[in-house]
């Protein structure tokens, strides 16, 4: 049995039926005055005869209208209450202050990528120093330090609340003793398994990647590559990286080339240059895609000069990685715009996480704030399960009903497809929520986002 709201939704699409392209059914023409029609719908008709309907005020449309506001009173009643980066920036410049006057910094060295990188935060002192933590904190920062390796560029340091030990910020770079649970693996995905040359990973026929570095501005504390990072950052050797071209020559099936790390960014603007240079002489190559973080965590990195490199080797592509709506800045606005002016397109990857973005509103906020930066969002990936991150993990019914949210609620360009990775290298897998409920030899019957079902014929042509 259909509720009433529903019924009132039906109503309003039979009305539509009984319409004939732009001519609307009526039962009075009067010249220069309002007419109304079977429906209630009023329509007005000039001297030459053409007709002006006036939609939207009949009882159906209204309660249909009024219906359809009241799908996202829940989200409008809170979304202010989940603030971006830009809405809280008041308290992003105290934070910054203190951490400037900490580190002695000018504006200029701020505003300085290699600055950020020299002056990450890597011992919980330094954290303690501009963050509230008790010893209990201090002492399991150290301990995990000891086994995974942390460090924090004082630009996303500036992010965190200092006060609030449940910032999603904070959860995503600051060590926690939960860390040191040994459920899960090292390397869930196999991509050790999944590697032709040492810096190559390969699990579908026409691309592969290319991992460049094990730099980063931040080390994310549920980083798949954690095993990876070491106790230096180290990019990869010119060796190396002519080995790798040198595969891709070999193979002209692959035409796509993903260069991530670490993060792809890290490396400097010359190396870049030079192996875009190499990977474009291959005719094969079609596009080229670069993975970062650094629009969220060092989005000082992101440089002009940086811009008008990557512009020479169009067609590029750029896919980022922004978890909360709080790493949604001045600053990622600024480095995402010029990306996207030197016509780079840019997506985000999200990583469903606990306690980060394992809700609906949020991750509507999110993906909203992305598109006003020129980001679409691209992915939501599942948590793995990696070593030492199962307090971060997510259950799939979480993820179905974020997808759930966004469909119909939110634009389509905010809705990204929400993937499972198969363990041991099997590949992306995409989760949907079921709209299908019945495919038979005459009709197929669905259910759209409101949860109304409605038929479409499925006959197979004769002729």
């Amino acid at each position: 049995m259909l509720s009433k709201s529903c019924r009132v939704f039906f109503a309003a699409f039979s009305l539509s039926k009984k319409r004939k392209g732009n001519k609307i059914m009526k039962t009075k023409q009067l010249n220069n005055a309002e007419n109304t029609d079977n429906f209630g719908n009023t329509y007005r008709i000039d001297g030459t005869g053409a007709q002006t309907a006036v939609y939207g005020n009949s009882p159906a449309n209204k309660s249909r209208f009024a219906i359809l506001k009241e799908e996202i009173d829940d989200y409008m009643e809170i979304r202010e209450s989940i603030k971006t980066g830009i809405e809280d920036y008041d308290r992003i410049k105290q934070q910054k202050k203190k951490i400037k006057k900490y580190l002695g910094a000018t504006e200029a060295e701020w505003n300085d990528y290699s600055w950020q990188l020299k002056n990450r935060f890597t011992n919980p002192e330094e954290l303690a120093s501009v963050i509230s933590m008790n010893k209990l904190e201090i002492n399991a920062v150290k301990t995990v330090a000891a086994k995974y390796r942390f460090a924090v560029s004082p630009y996303y340091l500036s992010l965190i609340n200092p006060d609030d030990p449940d910032c999603p910020v904070r959860r995503q770079s600051i060590p926690s003793s939960a860390e040191m649970d040994e459920s899960g693996e090292l390397d869930p995905m196999d991509e050790k398994g999944s590697a032709i040359e040492e810096i190559i990973t390969r699990r579908y026929p026409d691309r592969l990647i290319i991992k460049v570095t094990n730099i980063c501005g931040m080390f994310c504390r549920f980083c798949q590559r954690r095993r990876l990072i070491g106790e230096f950052d180290t990019n990869c050797t010119e060796e190396k990286l002519r080995k790798a071209i040198a595969y891709v020559r070999r193979n002209p099936e692959i035409r796509d080339v993903l260069i991530t790390g670490g993060d792809a960014f890290m490396l400097p603007d010359s190396q870049i240059d030079w192996l875009l240079s190499e990977l474009r002489r291959i005719s094969h190559v079609e596009i080229i895609r670069f993975g970062t973080r650094t629009p969220a965590t060092l989005p000082q990195r992101v440089t002009k000069n940086l811009a008008s490199i990557l512009k020479k080797y169009h067609p590029i592509y750029v896919n980022t990685h922004f978890n909360s709506p709080m790493e949604v800045t001045p600053e990622a606005k600024a480095a995402c715009a010029t990306l996207a002016d030197a016509g780079i397109p840019l997506g985000n990857q999200m990583v469903l996480l606990n306690g980060v973005n394992n809700d609906p509103y949020i991750v509507r906020k999110l993906n909203q704030a992305l598109l006003t930066i020129r980001v679409r969002p691209y992915y939501i990936f599942h948590p793995k399960t990696i070593k030492g991150t199962k307090h971060f993990w997510a259950s799939i019914e979480e993820g179905m009903e974020i997808m759930e949210s966004l469909r119909g609620r939110t634009s389509g360009l905010a809705i990204p497809a929400y993937i499972i990775n198969g363990p041991k290298g099997l590949g992306k897998t995409p989760i949907l929520p079921n709209y299908l409920l019945y495919a038979g030899r005459d009709k197929a019957v669905f259910r759209n986002w409101q949860g109304i079902k409605f038929e479409v014929p499925n006959e197979i042509s004769t002729k």
